[in-house]
C-alpha cells in the first residue's frame, strides 16, 4: 500500500462506536427496505458488546479512521457437524466506498474469526436482486442451491 491510498482497518466494535454503528446499520436496513425499533437497536448493540461467545459479534471497517462498514456474525451449533458454524448476518459498506475492498475485508475478518474459533463453515444469505454484492460473494464464497422459507 502506498502512502496516498486510504488505510483500511477492520476492528471489533466498541461502545464509542454506537453512533456510527447505528448510522451504518440504518443504511443496511434501509437498503433492504426494513427498519427495527429503538429496543432492537439498543439490544443488538448491547449483545455485540457483551463479550459472550454465544452472542452476536460486531466489526467495524474504517478508512482513514472513518467508520465506513460493518459486519455482524454469530457462532452456533449445527446438526451435521461437531464444530460450531458461523452465520454472517449483516454486511454493509457505505455506498461511496463500495468497490474499495471494504466488503471483502469484513468478510475475510469474519473468516479469520471463524478459523480462530474452530468454526470451519461461514455462511450468509442475500437477496437475489443484490447483484453488486453478489459479484463479490461469487468470488469469495460458494453459491448453494438452498431456498429460505420463513414462518408467517
Amino acid at each position: 500500500m502506498t502512502d496516498d491510498l486510504p488505510a483500511l482497518i477492520v476492528r471489533p466494535l466498541t461502545a464509542a462506536d454506537e453512533p456510527e454503528w447505528r448510522r451504518l446499520w440504518t443504511g443496511y436496513l434501509t437498503f433492504y427496505e426494513s427498519s427495527v425499533s429503538e429496543e432492537v437497536y439498543r439490544t443488538s448493540f448491547a449483545r455485540m458488546l457483551s463479550g459472550d461467545d454465544h452472542e452476536f459479534h460486531g466489526l467495524i471497517a474504517e478508512l482513514d479512521g472513518k467508520p465506513v462498514g460493518l459486519v455482524h456474525f454469530l457462532f452456533h451449533r449445527h446438526g451435521w457437524r461437531v464444530e460450531n458454524v458461523c452465520y454472517l448476518q449483516d454486511l454493509y459498506a457505505d455506498p461511496e466506498v463500495r468497490g474499495q475492498g471494504v466488503g471483502r475485508a469484513l468478510i475475510e475478518a469474519v473468516y479469520a474469526a471463524a478459523d480462530a474459533a474452530g468454526a470451519p463453515m461461514v455462511y450468509w444469505l442475500t437477496q437475489t436482486f443484490n447483484t453488486t454484492a453478489r459479484q463479490l460473494y461469487d468470488r469469495i464464497g460458494v453459491l448453494t442451491p438452498f431456498v429460505k422459507y420463513n414462518r408467517f
